[in-house]
């Protein structure tokens, strides 16, 4: 078999379906066989504004499969093992790799936007990368693996407590997923947004504390719930400059702030905002991708048994499913927002 089908990238906005050549697997590769990829929010933006480091690219990182094939035989015992893919691939050269902190590597290489990932039929990908999955595990819920580590690195950043109040701004995917965890901490969950239409969505995962702030004063919601302190952790999930001063404005002295949202253009703080920097003495903090290791507390590691054992309710989030060949409807809901959407899916038979 020489080619596959696959979704590449020849220029902006031209997302070609069509047969292209199989991955060239080198040794400790493997060719993975993928059975469903999500569509991330920074897929959008990637395929429709800005493009991908060149073209063609095959997008895609969010994903799960099979091994089918290796590139050296002292991996061939691999060959039929399910897993999820850590995308980043890191130089392993840098200070941040040698320190173990993989996802700020400096000079990394990653699937989907620097190499071709899994909007195909398989994909090339580094032993080191793969996260074996038990066989309770559905690929589906597999593929969803690096969102919820995005968004328990989030967590993990602010260093959360029992007990805390959480507010987040921005319920979308990683928004909700970042709710899943927090709830897990035991910490309590407030939730902002602007579109009523998810409400229902939000209830059914459990959470029952929101504020549309297209009809409510957001800040002065929060201090209400939390008895005029504010937050003691509040996120920033959509990455524009007012969610970012809301939370600034929300979140209660010594509290801590969190970053999560890739920004959409450039941010302009009001004096009075960023004194609430200084005068709060708020700890701001910088999110970015996840962690990855070998160890059981890596957030992959972590995220694999979470939805496994079902604390984390990952397929809850996958509001909708599309082959290859018809992902374009899916990359229509997302860019134009003509729906509500959650996790959108491209599975392949």
């Amino acid at each position: 078999m020489d080619t596959m089908k696959a979704r590449v990238l020849r220029a902006v906005g031209e997302l070609d379906y069509c047969d292209y050549p199989m991955p060239e697997v080198k040794p400790d590769e493997v060719l993975f066989k993928v059975k469903a990829c999500g569509i991330c929010g920074s897929d959008i933006p990637r395929i429709f504004v800005n493009g991908t480091y060149h073209f063609p690219t095959i997008p895609g990182h969010e994903f799960s499969g099979e091994v089918v094939g290796v590139g050296d035989d002292k991996n061939k015992d691999l060959i039929g093992t399910r897993a999820a893919a850590f995308p980043l691939i890191p130089c392993k050269k840098c200070e941040n790799c040698n320190n173990g902190d993989y996802e700020m590597c400096k000079s990394y290489d990653y699937l989907g936007s620097r190499s071709d990932g899994a909007f195909a039929e398989y994909v090339r990908v580094p032993v080191w990368n793969l996260v074996p999955i038990p066989d309770s595990l559905s690929f589906e819920e597999a593929a969803m693996t690096e969102p919820v580590a995005v968004a328990l690195h989030a967590l993990r950043r602010a260093q959360i407590e029992i007990g805390d109040n959480v507010v987040i701004f921005g319920p979308g995917t990683i928004g909700m997923l970042i709710a899943q965890w927090a709830r897990a901490w035991g910490a309590r969950v407030l939730l902002v947004g602007t579109d009523a239409n998810n409400w229902e969505f939000i209830e059914s995962l459990g959470f029952t504390e929101y504020c549309n702030s297209s009809h409510e004063d957001a800040i002065a919601w929060v201090k209400e719930k939390t008895n005029g302190i504010g937050a003691d952790i509040a996120i920033e999930a959509v990455g524009i400059a007012l969610t970012a001063c809301n939370c600034l404005e929300a979140a209660a002295s010594g509290g801590k702030v969190i970053f999560v949202g890739n920004p959409h253009g450039d941010f302009t703080f009001p004096q009075n905002t960023y004194w609430q920097i200084l005068r709060k003495q708020l700890r701001i903090f910088g999110t970015w991708n996840s962690s990855y290791s070998d160890t059981h507390k890596s957030d992959w590691n972590l995220v694999v048994n979470a939805v496994a054992n079902g604390k984390i309710n990952a397929k809850k989030l996958i509001t909708h499913r599309f082959s290859l060949e018809t992902m374009d409807k899916g990359l229509e809901i997302m860019r134009d927002n003509s729906e509500f959407f959650a996790k959108i899916m491209v599975v392949n038979d």
